[in-house]
């Protein structure tokens, strides 16, 4: 239904869209397009535009956009599985992320897994999906069955998933996704006692628990839960399918399936969202606060207003786990500040947002503010509000800022921000969870900043101090989400998986090295990473990175005059250093050239550096610089 002034959305326009492009032919060359044509596409309309991006030659997209972000994707299992091929392709597109895909034989997970010579591992792919199935399982059972030969079929399963996830693993390179197993009843009612449908019951969550666990055991592998997709109301299998196509899941629950993976495919291509920025009316409580009065916002109370404390529960709950928190809205600050630290509703709490923005300038304006605050792009936001009107503004002025359209009906609200995992990440670090006290400290050495009139007197009182150590076990999966989230001053580009970054700091002659920062308003904790190698008497630096929230105090120059200075001292005569440009390190080109190296290759993607040692200039004078090369912490 519409109301006057509005239109409902062409939906078909998209799909259409991409087939007139595709029949053209110039689906390649307009590629930069297919992310905002797949914007709010309903999932049986993604579906259907995937099957056309999926006819799109990824070689030619590449050539014509080589910065375009993209993963290669192994496909394999047990059953017939091209038909996810087509969903896969387009919610990897919806995020940005162009698909290559390796589809394997019918059944040949377990050589593909088993044998690191085979065709799955040489097509080097960062992502390898496992796709189980109960018939995985039913299709090794004697004929009668019992509730035992389950469980004896089980174990003999698990033990060798774990022994295929261990030679994945071992090889250090990528992500294994593997899947717990849906129970359909057309299984566990060909067993007409209860006591053995239970046993069997027991035996199948027992089996997927084991599954879930291989997690913890092996660092290259993300194990997905089938069951929270199935309470969905999403069927388990397609019978029909099935019997006649051989495919496993059904084509809904596959559909699912790939919107999930697009989630952890983003987040491997270091897309991944940081910062949530909410409405208040309408959004975070019901009423509009100018109209209505703080006694008259729907908050708490009633059934209505406790849907608003529900979803703002959500929020604080994304928030404890390392997502930062902010508001704009179109009120008076005055009410809404008397309302955040007031208001007997209030879930939230002012010192759960890193900014509260109430004015009435556009919000496209205040997000491009607090994204200069807070020193990262606005493709890192999110931004939820109840506004079609603010929604299609953002979306128009900000394309890279993820817009979620919050319903008129609240009850849904929950559901419309968490369906696209904006922020689903491989594991929550204690750096996470310290980064919105983080983030507001940062603000407040922005505050400090104002009160001096140059910035060499700021950086003085700022007291900086920095440690340059390798990276310790514990620190692995931080270092490999530093590789994943920086993107302005990651000079390769380069992103690293958990066991890449072990395998890394395990190779002789190679240093993984953390930088962790502090100064008189906290710990900011890990912050960087420099790789190097050394190759007899040349040292290579392999990649150097930094968070943006710690640019301009004189960090990296430290960090880097640091290796410099070790390398001399441990015999080297040059250091050699790589630069790749990418769509967003521009900034940081004159890095390396700033510090003494001078360009001696040029390999069209890959600049190459080098510093001859003979002239090291001190570390910045401010910055208090300690330094550990030795490889065991």
């Amino acid at each position: 239904m519409t109301t006057a002034g509005t239109f409902p959305p062409d939906t078909a326009a998209p799909a259409r869209t991409l087939r007139e492009l595709h029949g053209a032919g110039r689906l390649e060359a307009e590629y930069p397009l297919v992310q905002g044509l797949l914007a709010g596409l309903p999932a049986d309309e993604l579906s259907r535009a995937g099957h056309v991006l999926a006819r799109a030659d990824a070689d030619e997209v590449l050539r014509r956009h080589p910065s375009t972000p993209t993963l290669t994707v192994a496909v394999t299992g047990h059953r017939t599985l091209g038909t996810l091929i087509p969903p896969l392709t387009a919610e990897f597109a919806r995020h940005g992320v162009l698909l290559r895909p390796h589809l394997s034989d019918f059944d040949s997970y377990v050589f593909e897994l088993g044998d690191p010579g085979s065709a799955l591992y040489a097509a080097g792919p960062g992502l390898v999906l496992c796709v189980l199935d109960p018939e995985v399982v039913f299709d090794e059972l004697p004929l009668p069955w019992t509730a035992a030969d389950v469980e004896q079929a089980l174990d003999a399963k698990v033990a060798m998933l774990r022994g295929l996830a261990a030679t994945f693993d071992r090889r250090g390179a990528g992500t294994l996704v593997l899947n717990t197993l849906p129970l359909p009843r057309r299984f566990t009612a060909q067993l007409v006692d209860y006591r053995s449908r239970a046993r069997l019951g027991a035996a199948w969550r027992e089996a997927n628990a084991r599954l879930l666990a291989f997690g913890d055991e092996f660092p290259s592998v993300v194990p997905l839960d089938l069951d929270p997709l199935l309470a969905e109301g999403i069927p388990a299998e397609d019978v029909r399918l099935g019997s006649y196509a051989g495919t496993g899941l059904s084509p809904a629950l596959l559909a699912r399936y790939a919107r999930e993976i697009g989630h952890l495919g983003r987040h491997l291509t270091g897309r991944t969202k940081k910062v949530l920025v909410c409405d208040l009316d309408g959004t975070l409580w019901g009423g509009v606060l100018g109209d209505d009065g703080p006694d008259g916002i729907e908050l708490g109370a009633t059934p209505r207003g406790e849907v608003f404390a529900a979803f703002q529960r959500v929020v604080k709950q994304l928030g404890s786990q390392g997502v930062l928190l902010a508001v704009t809205s179109k009120n008076d600050p005055g009410p809404v500040e008397a309302v955040l630290r007031g208001h007997e509703g209030m879930v939230l709490a002012p010192d759960d947002f890193v900014r509260v923005t109430a004015n009435w300038r556009p919000k496209p304006e205040n997000l491009t503010a607090l994204a200069g605050a807070l020193n990262l792009g606005v493709d890192s936001f999110v931004f939820a509000d109840d506004s079609a009107y603010e929604c299609g503004l953002v979306r128009h002025a900000l394309p890279g800022v993820a817009v979620v359209r919050l319903g008129e009906e609240p009850a849904w609200h929950v559901g419309d921000l968490l369906c696209d995992g904006w922020f689903d990440t491989r594991e929550v670090s204690t750096d996470d969870r310290a980064r919105p006290t983080r983030y507001r400290e940062e603000l407040d050495r922005q505050s400090f900043l104002a009160t001096f009139d140059s910035v060499a007197d700021y950086l003085q009182q700022l007291q900086t101090r920095v440690s340059l150590a390798p990276v310790a076990e514990r620190e692995v999966a931080r270092a490999s989400q530093i590789t994943l989230r920086t993107h302005q001053f990651n000079l390769t580009g380069h992103r690293m998986q958990p066991a890449e970054v072990r395998a890394a700091a395990g190779r002789h002659g190679s240093r993984v090295l953390g930088i962790h920062s502090g100064d008189r308003f906290g710990d900011n904790g890990m912050v960087g990473l420099v790789l190097t190698r050394v190759d007899g008497e040349l040292v290579h630096i392999d990649n150097f990175l930094l968070s943006c929230r710690v640019f301009a105090r004189g960090i990296e120059t430290a960090c880097l005059r640091s290796v410099l200075s070790h390398a001399r001292a441990t015999g080297a005569r040059a250091v050699e250093a790589r630069f790749r440009p990418t769509a967003k390190n521009a900034g940081a080109r004159g890095f390396y050239p700033d510090n003494g190296f001078t360009l001696v290759a040029d390999e069209g993607d890959v600049l190459v550096f080098r510093h001859d040692l003979a002239e090291i200039e001190p570390p910045p004078a401010h910055v208090r610089l300690t330094a550990s090369y030795e490889e065991n912490r």
